[in-house]
């Protein structure tokens, strides 16, 4: 199977798992259980996922695995944790529209850690990408230009969600690193179908510490889809990984920002689609500039 089917396939499951997350949140908002709803949502995406990775865990091969593996993985799972509330607030919050673009500064992030840790400066390729993200930021609003040069990115802090998921963009950038880490220490593709069985043991206890146990089973026809987008997100994900370079696939993957817009228009009916979809495009090309080039 192509690489690039599975790249493809990968981010628009993701997507999908957003969008028919964001609806089902919706549904129960103005119910007085929206920050509750949030962690519901959160071990769904997890857990709903685990009997579809659990029966493919079963033919991976598991590699030896030792300290710094477990090491890793101890560490990245409260910043995962973290991460997912808030990911899971920000489309709750705000429109896909305004909110999973700026997932794209992750890469940007990545090569500002590296400049203040390591004193590494970007290269051209990097610098045309944090430009090109920037843009793309700016555009996402760029009616709000309308209000004085700055306007559209005034825009941006004053969007909730957007704010959330630019916090969700730096945390992954510190736990894609750490990830690469385990992955060095394992294998790609046991690690992605690991690493959802573990989280989900934490989000647990922390379901039934926010008294939301019962949710997690309340809806299981509005849950189960977005179990099965999120299996096969994983799954096409680390397959598509084992069959090519990372750059390449992560490139491609990175088109579930157009798909996220898509479904804003089509499934939420969200305004302004047009400027957010060329924000969006040079957004990826961004991203596409710094992991490819």
């Amino acid at each position: 199977m192509s690489w690039l089917f599975l790249a493809l396939l990968s981010a628009f499951s993701l997507s999908t798992a957003d969008a028919l997350s964001k609806r089902v949140l919706r549904s129960t908002d103005g119910g007085g259980a929206g920050s509750t709803d949030d962690f519901v949502i959160v071990w769904v995406r997890e857990g709903y996922a685990l009997p579809f990775l659990v029966l493919a865990l079963v033919f991976i091969p598991v590699p030896r695995l030792d300290g710094t593996f477990w090491l890793t993985l101890v560490v990245l799972l409260p910043l995962e944790i973290i991460a997912l509330v808030l990911y899971v607030k920000a489309i709750r919050l705000s429109p896909l529209s305004l909110s999973i673009p700026f997932m794209a500064f992750s890469p940007v992030f990545i090569i500002f850690i590296a400049f203040f840790v390591l004193g590494e400066w970007p290269d051209r390729s990097g610098a045309a990408g944090i430009l090109l993200i920037t843009l793309g930021a700016y555009f996402l609003n760029v009616s709000a230009s309308r209000y004085g040069l700055l306007g559209p990115i005034k825009a941006i802090f004053k969007e909730p969600g957007s704010v959330l998921m630019i916090a969700v963009a730096f945390i992954y950038s510190i736990t894609s690193t750490l990830g690469k880490v385990a992955v060095q220490h394992s294998s790609p593709v046991f690690f992605g179908f690991l690493y959802p069985l573990v989280l989900t043991v934490p989000l647990t206890f922390l379901v039934i510490f926010k008294g939301q146990l019962k949710g997690v089973v309340s809806r299981p026809s509005a849950f189960l889809p977005i179990g099965l987008s999120t299996a096969v997100m994983i799954m096409s994900h680390f397959v598509a990984i084992s069959l090519v370079d990372v750059a390449y696939m992560i490139s491609v993957k990175r088109t579930s920002l157009i798909f996220s817009v898509l479904y804003g228009k089509f499934l939420f009916n969200e305004e302004k689609i047009k400027e957010r979809l060329l924000g969006s495009a040079l957004m990826m090309a961004g991203v596409v500039t710094i992991v490819f080039f």
